[in-house]
C-alpha cells in the first residue's frame, strides 16, 4: 500500500491556518470536500465524528504529530490527507507539545480492517524521525507529495 492509494493530494494543507485541534479537522475536511473525496452534505457529518473519536482519547501522539481519523458512512473509500503546521497546534498531544504534522483519516464504517492498516503505514512512517522533519520543513503541497513519493521508493 501506498500514501497515494489513500491520500488526496489535492486536498494537502501546507500552511494549516488553525492552530487549535477542532479548528484544524474542520480545515482538513473542508479541503477534502473541495477535493471531491467527502460530499459536501456529510462535512458536519464527519467533523463530529471525528471529534467523538478525539473524546476516546488524543490522536496527538507526540514528538509534533497527531493522526485524527474515523470511520463514517458518508465517505464512498478511505481517504486522508496531510496538513502543516509550522506555528504548531494546541491538539492535546499526549507529550503536551504541539503539533505541526497532522495526518487526518476517513474510512467508510464497514472497512475497519482497511482504517486499520492504514493507521499501522501512517504510524510506521511518522516513527521516522528524518520523514516527519522533511514534512514539517514542507512549505507547498508539492513539497509534501514529494516526500511522501519519496518514503515510498525507499
Amino acid at each position: 500500500m501506498k500514501f497515494s492509494d489513500f491520500v488526496s493530494f489535492d486536498a494537502i494543507k501546507p500552511n494549516l491556518a488553525s492552530v487549535k485541534k477542532q479548528g484544524v479537522i474542520r480545515e482538513l475536511i473542508e479541503s477534502l470536500a473541495l477535493a471531491g473525496e467527502i460530499e459536501n452534505a456529510e462535512q458536519e457529518n464527519v467533523i463530529q465524528r471525528i471529534l467523538e473519536r478525539e473524546e476516546f482519547g488524543t490522536t496527538g501522539i507526540g514528538r509534533g504529530v497527531a493522526v485524527p481519523h474515523a470511520k463514517h458512512a458518508g465517505v464512498a473509500r478511505t481517504v486522508g490527507t496531510v496538513g502543516v503546521s509550522t506555528d504548531g497546534i494546541a491538539f492535546d498531544s499526549l507529550d503536551g507539545a504541539p503539533v505541526n504534522v497532522v495526518f487526518l483519516l476517513v474510512s467508510p464504517a464497514e472497512q475497519s480492517e482497511r482504517h486499520l492498516k492504514v493507521l499501522e503505514k501512517i504510524s510506521r512512517h511518522l516513527k521516522d524521525v528524518t520523514f516527519c522533519r522533511f514534512l514539517t520543513q514542507s512549505k507547498t503541497v508539492e513539497d509534501i507529495r514529494q516526500v511522501l513519493v519519496d518514503v515510498e521508493e525507499k
